[in-house]
């Protein structure tokens, strides 16, 4: 599918990466600036953690995926020098969440996923260089991130310990930073005893298909409190996570894992979808009960570039029309909405009926990530589809 394929190339040279450089680059402090306005004015000058590990690895995938800039290359490696200078506390050798714009640490998290975001940016920046001591950083920030989210009572408790619950993030981000390290670093017994770690929790814990659904959280055993917490579905968040349960499909030759990768996407979709405004909704009750967060029916910027790359991953890998009709509706509401033709990029937050609510273009949570990695990969897998 050239033409679709064009599509997404175009919409990342010529729209995506344009918004976000050279501006991004702090060229006093090192690391990427990421918090814009529509028109792209810097609105705050704090520095999120995850954006500096994410911005670094998406800059090394395009480096070396589609073409060896090395301002690309030079730019990525001040994200990692940032990274490794201001981002690690010194007292426990954890990453910050939240740093200002000189590296001056603002707030550390209870959960850990600056790490993972560190270790898949080194990984990258190994195979980009041939460095051996971005490899062994990537291994070193990887078993940080899996020791400190699955050692029991290695995580502070958020809650008193009467209810306690496992959540679907730790094991789908372990997942995809295996996934990455492998890619970038070999085959390696440590990675696959994760991703089959994750996968096995996945199903056992989380996949429902007595209910066709995907939990956010459950009960140590699987089951489902019946609570707010407990009772929370996010589309989006399953959806990425089905992606990556097919991307290891692909990898393994396994249709077993690609039947169950489907599923989630399929049931994930005919919960998420709004059928009266189009696009995704953010959370959702397993049992249509009310949901008490107030943007549970807003359209944030990320759920929909992932359920981009994973409508046409599933295309892709089945030849299931239905898959590629989800895809174009999909793709139709999101560049219709999110899409600013002014001044380029993707606003992140929508209302319920697609209009912005307000002009954010990046946030603490929003950066070079979600979108330029779902323009890439969609335009890596549309290229495999024959016309």
């Amino acid at each position: 599918m050239k033409s679709l394929a064009d599509f997404y190339l175009r919409q990342l040279v010529d729209d995506c990466l344009p918004f976000w450089f050279p501006r991004a680059i702090d060229e006093t402090h090192g690391g990427f600036l990421h918090c814009f306005d529509h028109d792209g004015s810097l609105v705050d000058d704090d520095k999120s953690v995850w954006a500096q590990g994410r911005v670094s690895w998406m800059l090394l995938t395009l480096y070396q995926e589609l073409e060896r800039r090395p301002e690309w290359l030079a730019w990525a490696e001040g994200g990692l020098a940032f990274l490794e200078q201001k981002c690690v506390d010194p007292e426990d050798g954890r990453m910050f969440f939240h740093v200002a714009r000189d590296g001056t640490p603002i707030r550390k998290r209870r959960y850990a996923y600056s790490e993972s975001f560190a270790a898949i940016a080194h990984a990258a920046h190994a195979s980009a260089t041939g460095s051996s001591s971005s490899a062994d950083r990537a291994r070193h920030w990887f078993d940080r991130f899996t020791d400190w989210n699955f050692t029991p009572g290695r995580i502070p408790p958020k809650f008193t310990g009467a209810r306690p619950m496992e959540g679907i993030g730790p094991r789908m981000i372990t997942l995809v930073t295996a996934q990455e390290l492998r890619k970038h670093l070999g085959e390696d017994p440590h990675f696959t005893q994760w991703i089959d770690r994750c996968l096995d929790d996945i199903v056992r814990l989380f996949v429902k298909p007595e209910l066709k659904a995907v939990m956010e959280s459950v009960a140590p055993d699987g089951g489902i409190s019946d609570h707010f917490d407990g009772r929370m579905l996010n589309p989006g968040h399953s959806i990425e996570a089905a992606w990556f349960v097919m991307e290891e499909a692909g990898h393994r030759k396994d249709p077993q894992l690609l039947k169950l990768g489907c599923d989630m996407l399929d049931w994930m979709w005919q919960r998420g979808w709004d059928g009266e405004h189009g696009g995704l909704f953010y959370f959702l009750d397993v049992h249509g009960k009310p949901v008490q967060e107030y943007w549970h029916d807003m359209k944030f910027w990320w759920p929909h570039d992932e359920a981009l790359i994973a409508t046409l991953m599933a295309f892709q890998m089945t030849g299931n029309e239905k898959y590629f009709a989800w895809h174009e509706m999909l793709r139709d509401w999101s560049f219709r909405h999110f899409s600013d033709p002014v001044h380029g990029e993707w606003f992140g937050y929508l209302r319920r009926d697609g209009v912005p609510s307000n002009t954010l273009k990046g946030s603490l949570w929003k950066s070079f990530f979600h979108h330029p990695r779902a323009l890439w990969r969609c335009h890596q897998l549309a290229g495999k589809i024959p016309e």
